[in-house]
C-alpha cells in the first residue's frame, strides 16, 4: 500500500460529508474532475475500492478505515496549527459526536456551551441510540461518542459517565382509564395491556422495563408487546406523554417538575429505570478533545447519577 496525502485524505472525507463530488468541488473549490481523480488516485494506493458511487455518497468497509484516518489527520493538522499559532481566517474545526436524543435534551448541549471559545470549534451532531451509536465511532463517521457500550471500540478510550434515571409515567386521566385498580394491582401484564409510547423501532425502553418488572415482581412476563405508538422527536414524546396517549419512560430530570404538579403520576416510584452512559473518544492526543471531554465530564456530573 502506498502513502495516502493529505490532500487525497481531506477530499475522501468531505465527499462522505457532502454526500457528492460536485458538492465536494464547491466545499474545497476545485473542479468535480479533480475530485474524482484525487478518489481514484487514493483508491489506487489502498487497492481496494474505497467509495460507492451513491447519493449521497457511502463508504465501503475498506473505505470507512480509510475515512477514520481522514478524519484523524485532520484533526491533528489541525491541533498542531493551533499550537503553532497557524489558523487562518479564523477557520472553525468541525467535531462530529453521536448522542442519544434524551442526552441531547437533557444536558449535552450545555456540555458543547461551556467548551471555550477559543477553540473555535463547530459541532456536527448525529443523534442515535445509545445502544447503537458504537457503530458511527467504527466507521468513522464520529470522533466521539455517548454510548450505552463500556466495552471500548478498537482505537477508542471510554470512561463513565454515570447513570440516566427515567421514571415511568403517564398522565392521571390516562391511569384511570387504563388502571382502575391503581396502586394496587399494578404488574407487567396490566402495564403492558396499555398503550405504550416508544421514540422509535430502536427504543426497546418501555419493553425492557415491562420484562423487568415481570421478573422483580415473581410475576408471568408478558410473551409479546402490548399496544404503542411511536413519536421520534424527544419533545413530541414526552407531549404525547403528557397529552395521555400512552405510558413511558421520561429522564427524571424532565418528568420530576410534572410530577410534583400532578400532570403526571408516576407509576412504580419504587422502580426506576437506570441506563449507565459512557464517553467514548478516539486515544488520538488531542487538545480539542480533551478540552470537550472535560466539559463532558463536569457537566454530566450535573444531570446524572454516579456509578458506585
Amino acid at each position: 500500500m502506498s502513502s495516502f496525502s493529505s490532500e487525497q485524505l481531506l477530499t475522501f472525507a468531505t465527499v462522505l460529508s457532502e454526500g457528492t463530488l460536485d458538492a465536494t468541488a464547491r466545499v474545497l473549490h476545485i473542479t468535480p474532475s479533480a475530485v474524482s481523480q484525487r478518489l481514484k488516485a487514493l483508491e489506487q494506493s489502498a487497492g481496494r475500492v474505497l467509495l460507492q458511487r451513491s447519493n449521497p455518497a457511502q463508504a465501503t468497509e475498506a473505505g470507512e478505515v480509510v475515512l477514520r484516518l481522514a478524519r484523524q489527520v485532520a484533526q491533528l493538522e489541525a491541533d498542531a496549527g493551533r499550537e503553532l499559532g497557524l489558523s487562518l481566517d479564523g477557520a472553525q474545526v468541525a467535531v462530529p459526536i453521536v448522542v442519544n436524543a434524551d442526552s441531547l435534551a437533557v444536558w449535552f448541549l450545555k456540555a458543547l456551551a461551556q467548551v471555550p471559545d477559543e477553540l473555535n470549534l463547530t459541532f456536527d451532531l448525529h443523534r442515535d441510540d445509545e445502544q447503537h451509536s458504537t457503530s458511527l465511532l467504527r466507521s468513522g463517521t464520529v470522533m466521539a461518542a455517548v454510548t450505552s457500550t463500556p466495552e471500548a471500540v478498537q482505537g477508542c478510550r471510554v470512561e463513565s459517565l454515570g447513570v440516566m434515571r427515567y421514571g415511568a409515567v403517564a398522565r392521571p386521566s390516562f391511569v384511570k382509564r387504563w388502571f382502575s385498580e391503581f396502586p394496587q394491582g399494578m404488574d407487567a401484564n396490566v402495564l403492558n395491556a396499555a398503550p405504550a409510547v416508544d421514540f422509535d423501532r430502536k427504543d426497546t425502553y418501555q419493553w425492557a422495563y415491562v420484562q423487568a418488572l415481570g421478573k422483580a415482581t415473581g410475576g408471568v412476563v408478558p410473551e409479546g408487546k402490548g399496544p404503542r405508538h411511536y413519536v421520534p422527536a424527544t419533545q413530541d414524546f414526552a407531549d404525547a406523554i403528557r397529552l395521555g396517549l400512552g405510558w413511558g419512560l421520561i429522564p427524571e430530570a424532565q418528568c420530576a417538575p410534572d410530577i410534583a404538579r400532578g400532570r403526571l403520576t408516576e407509576l412504580f416510584p419504587d422502580r426506576p429505570f437506570d441506563v449507565p452512559l459512557y464517553w467514548q473518544r478516539w486515544k488520538t492526543a488531542s487538545p480539542v478533545l480533551e478540552a470537550l471531554s472535560d466539559t463532558v465530564r463536569a457537566v454530566s456530573g450535573q444531570y446524572l447519577l454516579r456509578i458506585r
